[in-house]
């Protein structure tokens, strides 16, 4: 296998670090984050037109709704990637010399001269965004193979921290810091020291939670981000994190995955309902299961998967994808081009009160999921209204699914709006019945009446 690096001096100001106090990161990400993410239309290929592009859409047309978190996703650093896979035959690296990744220029321009992303997340942030990156845990191969020094330590150097064992199976990029051997901790410490210079409010982190969970991996990762003076939003993935992890991750992440990628197919979205049903209970302020990336709108441009395309998922699965998001509180990244966004795709991501009940609600839980039968509540304590979602994950052209109000802790007769359309729906007094369509789903605002 060919290789090349190409070495450039890091050019970043520096700025005084005040460590957090442990815990502090929960109150970073209070509610869950919403962002736009690269990866499932431009792979490992995006380029820094098309992520000003993106910044400039959120920016006129989502961020009075919440959404605010554009992040670069996977390999910035190599010249010559590819869609559809990734080019691990000749890849051509960017590194500094102390074995820190840089953007690559031929692809992010305001990186020359050994800037980083300090232009890209200052373009960003003058729009009231936020700027987020991608890596993989780990040291590079090629800083290992070149010796090259650790920032902050006395002589040691990238070979004296790694191991090959549990490299990540599926991109040969780096391998494994071993904890606890002199500079380990260094390393970390120095690349987000960087990442904090150049501005980076989030991060996601790759090969962490399967097929192995790295324990001590992600230690060091949240003992860096605490020590870089910048509060960094850290998102573990991918998944499925293991369910045994749920204390430990939510003890040192913003968000982790609980599924591999999400695409635009039914099965996808049959398999989050699946998967997230162990996960109830854990999606609280500042700690959030994340069901991955929004799979609508655009797709592929130059993407891993499939030819470019919009979402192949029908109008009533692309609901049903939404409310399951929205009610379980799932970070929200959507992962379509959002430029090329149409008028529904539009509407899906822009629901006012859809998009309330995702930041504001408390007490999320599942009342029962069996038969082709989903229903999920919550509540907002400031408004008093309760929220019910109802799906059919079946492919029975039509179930009917029921509802006690005893169950959502409600008495007396209630008034049911519709969310997505804003429609009322009348009163009820004991049971709410919906016929809903198989694959389809209905999400209710409920208020009590005095």
């Amino acid at each position: 296998m060919l290789v090349t690096i190409t070495l450039l001096a890091s050019c970043v100001s520096k700025k005084e670090k005040i460590p957090f106090k442990k815990g502090e990161f929960k109150t970073w990400a209070k509610t869950p984050p919403m962002g736009w993410n690269s990866w499932d239309c431009y792979g490992p290929t995006v380029e820094e037109h098309e992520v000003k592009a993106n910044a400039d859409y959120m920016a006129e047309n989502l961020k009075e709704f919440g959404w605010e978190y554009i992040v670069v996703d996977i390999r910035w650093f190599v010249e010559n990637d590819k869609a559809g896979g990734y080019n691990q035959t000749d890849p051509r690296y960017v590194l500094d010399e102390y074995g820190r990744y840089l953007p690559a220029v031929n692809r992010f321009p305001s990186a020359k001269d050994g800037k980083g992303f300090t232009e890209l997340a200052n373009y960003i942030h003058q729009k009231g965004l936020k700027f987020g990156i991608h890596i993989m845990r780990g040291i590079p191969k090629i800083a290992v193979e070149n010796k090259l020094a650790i920032k902050g330590t006395d002589g040691i150097t990238a070979d004296q921290i790694y191991t090959t064992e549990n490299q990540c199976e599926w991109l040969k990029d780096n391998y494994t810091i071993v904890a606890g051997k002199e500079g380990a901790q260094a390393y970390y410490n120095s690349i987000f020291e960087l990442y904090a210079a150049w501005g980076v409010d989030f991060i996601k982190i790759d090969d962490l939670s399967a097929p192995i969970y790295h324990k001590d991996e992600i230690e060091m990762i949240r003992k860096a981000i605490d020590n870089c003076g910048r509060p960094i939003v850290l998102s573990t993935s991918p998944g499925p994190t293991p369910i045994d992890a749920a204390k430990h991750v939510s003890n040192n992440a913003n968000m982790w995955r609980m599924v591999n990628d999400v695409w635009d197919s039914w099965w996808h979205i049959q398999n989050l309902f699946k998967v997230s049903e162990k996960w109830y209970g854990y999606n609280n302020a500042g700690t959030w299961p994340d069901c991955d990336m929004i799979p609508l709108g655009r797709l592929s441009i130059r993407g891993e998967r499939g030819e470019d395309r919009m979402s192949h998922l029908t109008k009533e699965e692309q609901y049903t994808l939404m409310t399951l998001f929205t009610i379980f509180k799932s970070p929200l990244f959507f992962g379509g081009d959002l430029p090329s966004n149409d008028a529904f795709t539009q509407s899906l991501i822009t629901n006012k009160e859809v998009l309330k009940m995702h930041s504001e609600s408390t007490d999320v839980r599942l009342l029962f999921q069996q038969d082709g039968k989903a229903a999920i509540t919550s509540k907002n304590k400031t408004t008093g209204e309760t929220y019910l979602a109802l799906f059919n994950i079946s492919e029975t052209d039509t179930l009917e699914i029921t509802v006690n109000l005893a169950d959502l802790s409600l008495t007396g007769n209630v008034k049911v709006t519709n969310m997505w359309t804003g429609e009322e729906m009348g009163e009820s007094k004991n049971l709410i019945t919906q016929n809903i369509a198989a694959h389809a789903s209905g999400l209710y605002k409920i208020n009590e009446l005095k």
